[in-house]
C-alpha cells in the first residue's frame, strides 16, 4: 500500500543546487564527504565512550547489506502472486522465517483469521448509446515473464466495494474528492441515481466511492488517466516505466479512516476466539458497488458522454473530448464477491535485550502484495531482511542490544493494514508496556529519504541521516535532503533553509504498518522510504514484478541497501542508547505551528462566512471564474460562534515550558558523562527515566479516540476523514472546525488541551528523573 505522506519530490535539482551543497558542506565543515568520513560527533543519548563504541558498531554493520542479497530475495519472493490466502504467500513467510533462524534470531509465526473478499463476478458495459463490453483483464506482456501467470493472479478490483448490479447514467466527475462535487453544484449536475467515474489520483481511493455514494450515486468506477499514469508521462511499459493502456490499480476501498485492520473484529486482534461483525453491520464496507479499470476500458466510456466539457483541470490525456454527463453514455456495472475467511502470517523475530530487555525497539514491512509485488512491498521488505542477516552477523563478533529488537515481516497489509493492526489490537497492553518505538518501511524507488514520523524523534533521524551516505551523491542522506530543500526554496526562505541545523519530518497519516501502533497504542512510529527519481506507473498491477523493478526501479539495488543501512542504524542507536534520544523541543514547536494553523483555519472560516452572507444580501452571486460554470445562488448560513482557545494555547505553553526543562537536563546529562555512565552501569535512575520517555507518546492518546471514530486515538495525528491516506494534525479541532462543527470543535479543543497537559506533565516528570539521575 502506497504511503500518502511520502514526499511529491522534485525530480531534479533546480540549476543552483550544486552552488548549494557546496554552501552547506562549507558551513557544516564536512566538504560534502561521505558520510563514513565525516568527523564523529558524540551520540545524543551516549556518553563519550559509548558514543565511540556505538559508532564502531554501526560502521561495520553498514558495511554489510549486501546489494546482490537484495536482488535475490525479491527474484525469490516475487516468483509467483502472493496475495493473501494464496500458496505462495504462505510459502514466502515461512521462507522469510527460515531466513530469521538461519541469521540467529529467535522466530514464530503468528496468524489471523480474517475477512478477505475476492471477485466472483465483474462486469462493465456501456448499453447505451453503443455497446461496449470492457475487458477488466490485464494482457501478458512480451518480455515479461511473470506477467503471464493468470491463473495464479487475483482480477482487478476494489476489495470491500459491496456486491450491487447497478445501470444508470455516467457522470464524469474528475477525482471524486469533495472539491469536484463543489464543482459540479455550481455547474448544475447532479450524480443522484448515477453511476460516476473518477480518475486515480489527488486523494486515496476509498475516498471517491464514499463522496460518491453521500451524493446520490448508485455506483463507482476508477480509472487511471494517462495524464497522471501512463503515456502522457513518458514510455508505457515494457518500452518504459508508465502504466500501459490495460494496466489497472486495485486496492481496498473500505473506509480506513474510521479503522483499520480485520473489519469484522474492530480494536481487538482476530484470534480463533474472538467475537466477530455479522456482514451486515460492518459499517466501512462502501455504499455502492466499485470497480477500477484501466484507461483502456475507460476511454469508449468518457467519449461516449455528452453535456457540459469539463474544466480545463479535470482534462486528462485521453485523445477525446471530456465532457461530464450525465449521459447519453448508460453503463451496467456488477460487483460480486466470494466473503471469504482467509488465513494472515505474520512472521515475528526476536533479539533479546541484554540490559533492557522489557523495553522493545521494532521494525517491520509487510511481506504481501496484491500480485508479485516487486516495488510493493519486496523493495522495502528485502532490505529489510538485509538489516536482519547483518545485525545477525554482528551478534556473531560479539554485538548485544541492550534493549529487546523485534522485526516483522507483515502479512495482510494491502487489504488494510490487517497483520499489522490485528498483532497490535492483539499485543496491545504489552506494547504500552514495552514498546519503545516502531520503524516502519513500505515500497522504494530511487532518490531522496523521505521520513514522517513521532516529531520527538526529529532531531534523532536527522541525526541518522547524516551518518548514512547517499549511494549515488556520495554526500550524506541529510546532506543531499537539505540541499533539495534548500534549492526548491525561495527569497528569504531559502536563506532560512540553508542555515538551518535540521529539516523537518513530516506527520504520519496512514497507509502503512505504522498505524496501529502509533494511533492505537501510542508508540511512537516513524516510516522510512526512498523516491523522487525513478519513474513508473504499475502500482498494484500485475507489471510490478522483477523485470518491471530491475529494469525501471532501483536496478542496481543500491537504494534498498542504504535503506537499510538507515533503519538498521536507527534500530541499533535507539536499542542501545543510555537514555533515549527523545527530543521534545522540536515535539513541542510543531505543536505550536499546528495550533497557530488551527486558529487561522476558525477565523478563515468565520471570514468567509461573514463575507459569504454579506454578497447574499447584496445580491451578488459566487460565480466561478470558468465559462462552463453555471451560478447558482447560494443560501445564508449561521455565522459560527467564538471558539475559546485559550486552553490549548495554556496547553502549548506547558508543553513547551516542560520541554525545556527536558532539554536543559538532557544537555547536563550529556555533559556530565561520568555521572551519567555510573548511573547507567549501577542500573539506577536512567532506567526510571527511560521508562517515562517511552511512555511519553502514551500520554498524546486519548482511550475515547477521536470524535465518530474511537478506533483512533492518538490527538495530534490521524487520517483525515476525507483525505485517506494524508494526515490532519490535531484532527479532533481541526476537522470539526473544517466541516463546521462548531460544537464539537468546543469541546475538542478542551479535550485535546487536557491531553497536551497530559503531555507536559509526563515530559516534566521525565525532567526531574534525569535532574536526579544526572546531576
Amino acid at each position: 500500500m502506497r504511503t500518502i505522506e511520502r514526499r511529491k519530490i522534485e525530480r531534479s535539482l533546480l540549476p543552483s543546487a550544486a552552488t548549494l551543497v557546496l554552501l552547506t558542506a562549507v558551513a557544516w565543515g564536512a566538504w560534502a564527504l561521505p558520510a563514513q568520513q565525516q568527523p564523529q560527533f558524540p551520540l545524543a543519548g551516549f556518553p563519550a565512550a559509548a558514543s565511540q563504541s556505538e559508532q564502531q558498531w554501526e560502521q561495520k554493520f553498514r558495511a554489510l547489506p549486501s546489494p546482490d542479497n537484495l536482488r535475490n530475495y525479491m527474484k525469490l519472493l516475487s516468483a509467483r502472486p502472493h496475495h493473501v490466502g494464496s500458496p505462495y504467500d504462505k510459502q514466502n513467510a515461512e521462507w522469510i522465517a527460515a531466513r530469521f533462524k538461519e541469521w540467529g534470531w529467535d522466530v514464530h509465526i503468528e496468524s489471523f483469521s480474517i475477512l478477505f473478499p475476492t471477485p466472483k463476478e465483474r462486469l462493465v458495459e456501456m448499453t447505451a448509446p453503443s455497446h461496449f463490453l470492457a475487458k477488466l483483464q490485464e494482457p501478458p506482456l512480451p518480455g515479461d515473464p511473470t506477467s503471464n501467470q493468470q491463473s495464479e493472479q487475483l482480477p482487478s478490483y476494489n476489495a470491500f466495494s459491496i456486491d450491487g448490479d447497478v445501470t444508470a447514467p455516467l457522470v464524469y466527475v474528475n477525482y471524486g474528492v469533495p472539491d469536484d462535487y463543489d464543482q459540479l453544484a455550481r455547474m448544475g449536475v447532479s450524480v443522484q441515481g448515477a453511476i460516476v467515474i473518477a480518475r486515480y489520483g489527488n486523494s486515496w481511493r476509498g475516498i471517491k466511492p464514499k463522496v460518491a455514494a453521500e451524493h446520490g450515486a448508485v455506483g463507482c468506477l476508477i480509472y487511471s488517466d494517462p495524464r497522471d499514469d501512463g503515456y502522457y508521462q513518458g514510455e508505457v511499459f515494457p518500452n518504459g516505466a508508465f502504466r500501459p493502456p490495460d494496466g489497472v490499480q486495485r486496492g481496498s476501498v473500505a473506509d480506513l479512516p474510521v479503522y483499520p485492520g480485520d473489519l469484522l473484529t474492530p480494536g481487538v486482534g482476530a484470534t480463533a476466539d474472538a467475537t466477530r461483525l455479522d456482514l451486515k453491520d460492518v459499517k466501512v464496507f462502501t455504499k455502492i458497488p466499485v470497480l477500477p479499470i484501466s484507461y483502456g476500458d475507460a476511454q469508449p466510456l468518457l467519449a461516449a458522454l455528452a453535456g457540459p466539457v469539463a474544466p480545463a483541470a479535470w482534462r486528462g490525456a485521453l485523445a477525446i473530448t471530456y465532457h461530464i454527463g450525465p449521459g447519453p453514455a448508460t453503463v451496467h456495472l456488477k460487483m460480486q464477491s466470494n466473503w471469504d475467511m482467509k488465513p494472515v502470517y505474520d512472521v515475528v523475530a526476536k533479539i533479546d535485550g541484554a540490559t533492557a530487555p522489557g523495553e522493545w525497539v521494532m521494525r517491520g514491512n509487510h511481506h504481501d502484495a496484491w500480485v508479485n509485488g516487486a516495488q510493493d512491498p519486496l523493495s522495502g521488505l528485502v532490505a529489510e531482511l538485509e538489516e536482519a542477516r547483518s545485525l545477525g552477523e554482528l551478534l556473531k563478533e560479539g554485538w548485544k542490544p541492550k534493549r529487546t529488537i523485534l522485526y516483522f515481516a507483515w502479512d495482510g497489509e494491502e487489504p488494510g493494514l490487517v497483520g499489522s493492526t490485528e498483532w497490535v489490537e492483539t499485543h496491545a497492553e504489552e506494547l504500552r508496556q514495552h514498546g519503545v518505538a516502531y520503524i516502519n518501511s513500505d515500497s522504494i524507488s530511487r532518490g531522496y529519504l523521505n521520513v514522517a514520523g513521532s516529531h520527538s524523534l526529529q532531531t534523532f533521524l536527522n541525526q541518522v541521516a547524516r551518518d548514512v551516505t547517499d549511494p549515488e551523491r556520495s554526500v550524506s542522506l541529510w546532506e543531499r535532503e537539505h540541499s533539495r530543500l534548500v534549492a526548491n526554496a525561495s527569497g528569504e526562505e531559502r536563506e532560512r533553509a540553508a542555515a538551518k541545523s535540521f529539516w523537518p519530518i513530516e506527520a504520519l497519516g496512514t497507509g502503512s504498518d505504522y498505524t496501529a501502533f502509533l494511533d492505537f497504542t501510542g508508540v511512537a512510529a516513524v516510516n522510512l522510504g526512498f523516491g523522487g527519481e525513478s519513474e513508473g506507473g504499475i502500482y498494484h498491477s500485475i507489471y510490478d514484478d522483477f523485470y518491471w523493478f530491475t529494469h525501471f526501479g532501483d536496478p542496481s539495488f543500491v537504494y534498498g541497501r542504504a535503506l537499510a543501512q538507515t533503519s538498521g542504524t536507527a534500530v541499533m542507536r535507539l536499542a542501545d542508547a543510555e537514555l533515549l534520544p527523545f527530543n521534545f523541543s522540536d515535539l513541542s514547536t510543531t505543536v505550536k505551528d499546528y495550533v497557530t494553523e488551527i486558529e487561522k483555519l476558525a477565523e478563515t472560516q468565520t471570514n468567509s462566512i461573514r463575507e459569504r452572507n454579506r454578497e447574499i444580501a447584496a445580491g451578488v452571486f459566487l460565480a466561478a471564474s470558468d465559462p462552463t460554470v453555471t451560478s447558482v445562488p447560494p443560501q445564508a448560513e449561521p455565522v459560527p460562534p467564538h471558539l475559546d482557545f485559550a486552553p490549548l494555547d495554556s496547553a502549548v505553553g506547558a508543553l513547551g515550558r516542560g520541554a525545556d526543562r527536558y532539554q536543559h537536563a538532557f544537555t547536563r546529562a550529556e555533559e556530565n558523562n561520568a555521572a551519567l555512565l555510573a548511573r547507567a552501569q549501577g542500573g539506577q535512575g536512567l532506567s526510571q527515566v527511560n521508562q517515562e520517555l517511552l511512555h511519553a507518546e502514551r500520554a498524546l492518546i486519548d482511550p475515547n479516540g477521536l470524535p465518530g471514530r474511537p478506533w483512533y486515538k492518538h490527538q495530534l495525528y490521524a487520517p483525515g476523514l476525507y483525505t485517506g491516506y494524508s494526515v490532519k494534525t490535531i484532527p479532533a479541532v481541526r476537522e470539526a472546525i473544517e466541516q463546521k462543527q462548531w460544537d464539537v470543535a468546543a469541546r475538542a479543543i478542551l479535550s485535546v488541551a487536557q491531553i497536551l497537559q497530559n503531555e507536559a506533565a509526563a515530559i516534566d516528570r521525565a525532567a526531574g528523573d534525569l535532574e536526579r539521575a544526572a546531576p
